[in-house]
């Protein structure tokens, strides 16, 4: 599912914020306090279900990226291969990815989570979470959507305390 709040029509506007934009400039806007904040939260997030949720920010994308049309949709599908994000016991992982210079938004759902919660929600996360962006409240806009993700999945897919519940996937914020 996908949101938005700014999106150039010009491509030359668009290649310039790319290539000038990158990690370091989502470290500058979360700070390292914010990123540890983000990752101790998908933590606590994944003791509470037995889904895996992987949170990835990207400042641009690269020129080659560019060159070949690449979306913040076909790269979040990229990344979500990449990550192993579909690669889970239940199938009910769960990426959210924004790509900074385009204000783009795409979260990711496996096709178990899908199932059992369907596309609508994923719609609605990624709306509140672009109307934070707009706002400049980019830490707590992806707060919001680690905590509205992590409901989702603890309705859907909640621990089994006679059952181990395995850390599937890494819970660091990747910020590329």
């Amino acid at each position: 599912m996908t949101g938005e709040s700014r999106v150039s029509a010009h491509p030359l506007l668009r290649w310039a914020r790319h290539l000038w934009t990158d990690g370091d400039d989502v470290r500058r806007q979360l700070g390292v306090a914010g990123l540890n904040r983000l990752q101790a939260q998908v933590r606590a997030s994944e003791v509470q279900h037995l889904g895996e949720l992987r949170l990835c920010i990207e400042g641009g994308l690269s020129w080659q990226d560019l060159k070949d049309g690449q979306t913040a949709r076909s790269r979040a599908l990229h990344l979500f291969s990449t990550l192993r994000v579909w690669d889970t016991e239940h199938n009910n992982g769960v990426l959210i990815y924004l790509l900074l210079a385009d204000h783009r938004i795409e979260i990711l759902a496996d096709r178990g989570i899908i199932a059992r919660a369907g596309h609508e929600p994923w719609a609605h996360i990624a709306q509140h979470l672009a109307t934070s962006l707009h706002d400049g409240q980019f830490e707590h806009g992806l707060s919001q959507a680690i905590s509205t993700v992590t409901h989702l999945l603890a309705t859907h897919f909640p621990v089994d305390h006679d059952r181990d519940n395995p850390n599937e996937l890494p819970d660091k914020v990747v910020v590329i």
